[in-house]
């Protein structure tokens, strides 16, 4: 394997990854004796809400208010009335005339989410950019009310809630409502044709596959003066397991995903090593990860996380087939396909030359022109298993045991239990021990099944 430092790069039963023609279709004939939902208004334009306003969610409204055609934000919630109002204001500065959001439709708190989708009304379209724990209660309350969504990835933290995110996909597709994930490298033209292109036979069969997401450290924010549990957990998401599922679910799934696409298959199983080598902060999260995955046909993919200081950083994927080699994914712009295993410009034999793409722009084009077009678009399957084979990883590399598909997606522990009921001033999931320390997986006695 050859994915040097010089390689460019930046900065959650199987069943078939495609629905059968047949089903499609018969969706479709469903899709269309459904009442399409309506627009606001007599103008056509599609009203927005926005649930969560970091950093994800305030991009996620820009992109869709740049759509083709008239479009409102109309709702906002986070449960930071500060990162609302932030995110609220650069909106309103970049989209002065499609931000109609007054006070009574800014919303505050764990319920808010319900409030905004109700204002919406059916029709609507719900941005979900929370943290990934609670996108499968909220990806079922805007089916419920009959919304089109974009969920941001990740999708679901545990098995549970993967199946409940793809039972609300199959209720999406029977009230004809459109769906997008975040899984935007899906959308990238570069890695579409680089992706078509080794489909096409470019490197021979495709005989393992390696993902990548190697950098320096998740920040933590200080605890605020007087902050309880629950704010100072969802403040710090990314360092709490039951909030976003772990690092390798929430960081890595991108390249996890492209892996899979590339393989055009999911896998059967998986076993992998983690823990904490470096890190001191006073949270859950492993700083390495290294899962070994198997596809049905017996070929591998191995992915690994890490984010230490001083290390060999890399991010993206590197594909190695029987004749020829690839180095694409999320953290490489321009992907790169060679005859042979070095990488070098002797041996290239494909590079993209098409025009700049902005996958995240892209995906919300998709997503609303099928919304006025009214035709199918459904991407929960596909994300959801992306999602669930990370999930797969993180359950191997913190139990230390081999794990299945059909093992794991049968699994019933939640790490999250009663998350509807989660109170604001009460206890977090986890809690902290008498020194301030939370529970780590500890690898060969975490129990994931």
């Amino acid at each position: 394997m050859n994915a040097s430092p010089s390689s460019e790069s930046s900065g959650t039963t199987r069943r078939e990854f495609l629905r059968t023609s047949t089903r499609a279709a018969a969706g479709a004939a469903l899709a269309a004796a459904v009442v399409r939902p309506g627009y606001t208004a007599e103008d056509n334009t599609l009203k927005v809400a926005l649930i969560g306003c970091g950093g994800r969610g305030s991009g996620a409204a820009a992109q869709a208010l740049s759509t083709k055609g008239p479009t409102r934000l109309w709702a906002v919630c986070d449960v930071f009335p500060q990162r609302l109002q932030g995110t609220l204001g650069q909106l309103r500065q970049r989209f002065s005339g499609q931000v109609d959001v007054p006070a009574e439709r800014q919303f505050v708190g764990l319920d808010g989410y319900r409030q905004a989708i109700d204002s919406l009304g059916a029709g609507g379209v719900v941005l979900l950019a929370t943290p990934p724990a609670f996108r499968p209660m909220h990806f079922e309350y805007a089916i419920g009310k009959g919304c089109h969504v974009f969920m941001e990835k990740s999708f679901a933290v545990d098995a549970p809630g993967i199946r409940r995110v793809l039972k609300t996909g199959e209720e999406a597709t029977r009230k004809n409502l459109k769906v997008a994930g975040g899984l935007m490298s899906r959308h990238y033209r570069p890695l579409e044709e680089a992706v078509a292109e080794i489909h096409k036979g470019l490197i021979g069969d495709v005989i393992t596959a390696w993902a990548y997401r190697m950098h320096g450290p998740v920040g933590v924010t200080p605890r605020a003066a007087g902050q309880k549990e629950v704010p100072y957990q969802i403040a710090n998401y990314s360092c709490f397991t039951w909030l976003n599922g772990s690092f390798i679910v929430d960081w890595l799934i991108h390249n996890i995903d492209v892996c899979c696409w590339v393989k055009n298959a999911w896998p059967v199983s998986v076993q992998g090593m983690g823990g904490r080598q470096v890190r001191q902060d006073a949270d859950q999260l492993f700083d390495h990860y290294a899962a070994e995955y198997t596809f049905p046909d017996g070929t591998r993919l191995f992915a690994q996380g890490r984010h230490m200081t001083k290390c060999w950083d890399f991010f993206g994927d590197v594909i190695q087939g029987a004749t020829g080699c690839a180095v694409l994914g999320e953290g490489i712009p321009k992907p790169r396909i060679y005859r042979g295993h070095e990488q070098s410009a002797a041996n290239l034999a494909w590079q993209y030359k098409g025009p700049e793409c902005d996958a995240y722009q892209v995906e919300h084009d998709l997503l609303f022109d099928a919304i006025r077009s009214n035709k199918p678009y459904n991407e929960t399957e596909r994300c959801a298993k992306g999602c669930f084979t990370a999930i797969m990883g993180r359950m191997a590399c913190e139990s230390g045991q081999r794990i299945t598909w059909e093992d794991a997606i049968r699994s019933e522990l939640e790490l999250a239990p009663r998350l509807e009921s989660l109170d604001w001033d009460g206890p977090a999931p986890v809690m902290p021990d008498a020194q301030g320390s939370y529970p780590v997986a500890v690898p060969g006695q975490t129990q994931v099944l």
